[in-house]
């Protein structure tokens, strides 16, 4: 049973309008979601799930900005949320064999070759073994990253990290642009293109964008705060850490320099970033996924092969990941839906951005769950926040006990 006002709206006191779907099993879900946005500080989100491929909750809350409340129709940059959307892209093209995951990437993309790379699979580079992690320093300017033409024709002539060969390293950038010229060259068909007609237009959900329709893009939240890890200026912080062997890594997969204004520019609604320009709605991605947890069906409509569906939660290395310093167990395109837990749930797999936006499937529970938000939150945690592993712990929990 459902209801469409079941739960005050904490914050400002309000009741949910009669629009919101919230599945009395998933009462405590949705109660830990409204205590999320107190006031306007904390911004607002959408959360919703699906259960043997049929949603069972969509809700919102808080503020898309200081003064505006976060509406039915809201969406918001999601940040490396995106990769999995990326990923799903290609899946669906591999369900028609028009891509092979090990075959090499240069088949399709026959520049990529440069540099001793003619030899690495597609399934190495979507669990992040194909050593292209650096972002700083590949194209000219924070500006340049938003011209997909210029990145990924940096990324066919650079050099592979030579650790690829043992370890994977989180391509914290570059993922999403190195699978979507992929995919375009495969198909014949630019990537924007891809992801209406292969996972928007199949799933009847239109708020897949990278590049937002101009008349959309009044419904983008803003994001805040900036991001400044420790109250240091980006640029500072980026420099220091680029020195440090510990962290080395890190500034050089995910964060070039200018990229903390560059998140808060426009224009980067122009541009095809997958590895982190995403812009969803939680209904969206919990759609898709929810087909991925079910078999690859959901809402009567076959969107993936169940062969290719069995593929996708199967872990491809175990090996620490040299960015992030911790095993994070790559599938293809995707990492564990409970990356913090000391024991990961096999069948689950997904994808988190910066502040804690996200979506997994649990294959064993036929569960989807989709949280985004327009809170930055935790700087220093670019794949993994507090705030939609506790929410999947507890929706994972409920939809076991059904």
């Amino acid at each position: 049973m459902t209801t469409t006002t079941p739960w005050p709206l904490k914050g400002h006191g309000a009741r949910p309008p009669a629009g919101m779907l919230a599945d009395r099993r998933f009462g405590m879900l949705v109660d830990q979601f409204f205590g999320l946005f107190h006031d306007s500080s904390q911004g607002g989100g959408a959360l919703a799930v699906y259960l043997h491929g049929e949603p069972v909750v969509d809700v919102w809350a808080g503020w898309s900005s200081r003064d505006t409340f976060w509406q039915h129709d809201t969406v918001t940059l999601t940040f490396s949320t995106g990769k999995g959307v990326a990923s799903t892209v290609l899946h669906r093209l591999a369900g028609r064999g028009i891509i092979e995951y090990d075959a090499p990437v240069a088949r399709y993309w026959p520049e990529f070759a440069a540099e001793g790379k003619d030899e690495i699979t597609v399934r190495e580079l979507l669990s992040h073994r194909a050593g292209l992690h650096r972002v700083r320093g590949l194209v000219p300017g924070p500006l340049s990253l938003m011209d997909h033409s210029l990145v990924s024709a940096a990324l066919a002539a650079a050099t592979p990290d030579r650790r690829r060969l043992k370890v994977p390293g989180y391509h914290a950038v570059t993922f999403g642009s190195l699978v979507a010229e992929l995919t375009s060259r495969a198909a014949g068909t630019p990537f924007t293109d891809l992801v209406r007609t292969e996972v928007a237009e199949p799933l009847g959900v239109k708020e897949f964008w990278y590049e937002v329709p101009l008349p959309e893009r009044d419904r983008i939240a803003r994001t805040f705060p900036h991001i400044n890890p420790f109250g240091v200026p980006w640029g500072a912080t980026s420099f220091a850490m680029s020195r440090l062997p510990g962290l080395r890594n890190v500034a050089d997969a995910g964060m070039p320099a200018g990229f903390d204004a560059l998140v808060r520019n426009p224009a980067i609604h122009d541009s095809v970033m997958p590895g982190w320009n995403g812009v969803f709605s939680a209904r969206a991605l919990a759609r898709m996924y929810g087909a991925l947890a079910n078999g690859g069906t959901v809402g009567g409509v076959e969107f993936l092969q169940p062969e290719i569906v069995a593929q996708l939660s199967e872990v491809q290395t175990t090996a620490r990941d040299y960015v992030l310093g911790i095993p994070m167990n790559w599938r293809l395109g995707y990492h564990a839906g409970m990356v913090a837990r000391r024991r990961q749930p096999s069948n689950t797999f997904g994808h988190y951005g910066l502040g804690g936006s996200g979506a997994f499937a649990d294959a064993d529970t036929g569960l989807s769950i989709a949280f985004v938000t327009n809170r930055l939150g935790n700087m220093l945690t670019p794949i993994a926040d507090l705030r939609l592993p506790k929410l999947g712990s507890t929706a994972l929990a409920l939809a076991s006990s059904l």
